[in-house]
């Protein structure tokens, strides 16, 4: 298994261009959003198990998970959020574990929102990346980005764990607080450390 670093941080922090830096220096990188989407492809073990504790209205007229439903169920429903997610995270972690391990690269990312809440399961990886900005930058990146209001983008951060939270478990953290094109030299400099690091290994 190649060296392996977790990517995390809050919504609207900039977890996405900071991956897309990595790629464009050749690294892989490992989307959980990406895995969950694979864990239930039709015909797949996570899909029948999902039909089968939710009914068929789970499913879209395609045969695939209706995600829309999905969603507006689980967030009314905590009971039904804890079953899905026991469906889904386990087959997640595995994905991205047999990801990491088939990687030949110098080193690999793992990008994985909800790293704070899962922390546990992933104490195999070598480093965590925290991409880090103020609450009130995020706010203002998600009314631009979904169109909603402020309110609503306060409840979607505050349904995360929390900035601090996340900053207790990093070992490195880029702050994204102004202009995206900053971002290219904080990854370099820790493309850099990856790389050194992944040598020692």
């Amino acid at each position: 298994m190649s060296f392996v670093v977790a990517l995390t941080g809050g919504i609207a922090s900039g977890k996405s261009a900071v991956e897309r830096r990595f790629e464009a220096l050749g690294i892989h990188a490992y989307d959980a959003d990406v895995a969950a989407r694979a864990v239930v492809e039709p015909g797949s073990e996570a899909l029948a198990e999902v039909a089968r504790l939710f009914g068929t209205e789970a499913l879209d007229g395609d045969g695939r998970l209706d995600r829309a439903a999905m969603r507006q169920r689980v967030f009314a429903d905590p009971s039904a959020r804890a079953t899905l997610e026991g469906i889904l995270h386990p087959r997640i972690r595995t994905w991205l574990r047999e990801a990491a391990a088939a990687d030949d690269g110098p080193y690999c990312i793992l990008s994985i929102p909800l790293l704070v809440e899962n922390r546990e399961h992933y104490a195999w990886v070598d480093r965590v990346l925290v991409v880090d900005a103020p609450e009130a930058v995020r706010i203002e990146r998600l009314t631009q980005r979904d169109g909603i209001d402020a309110p609503l983008a306060g409840k979607m951060i505050a349904a995360q764990a929390s900035r601090e939270d996340r900053l207790a478990i990093a070992d490195d953290v880029i702050v994204n607080d102004g202009d995206e094109a900053a971002l290219d030299e904080a990854v370099a400099v820790l493309d850099r450390r990856y790389r050194a690091l992944s040598r020692r290994n």
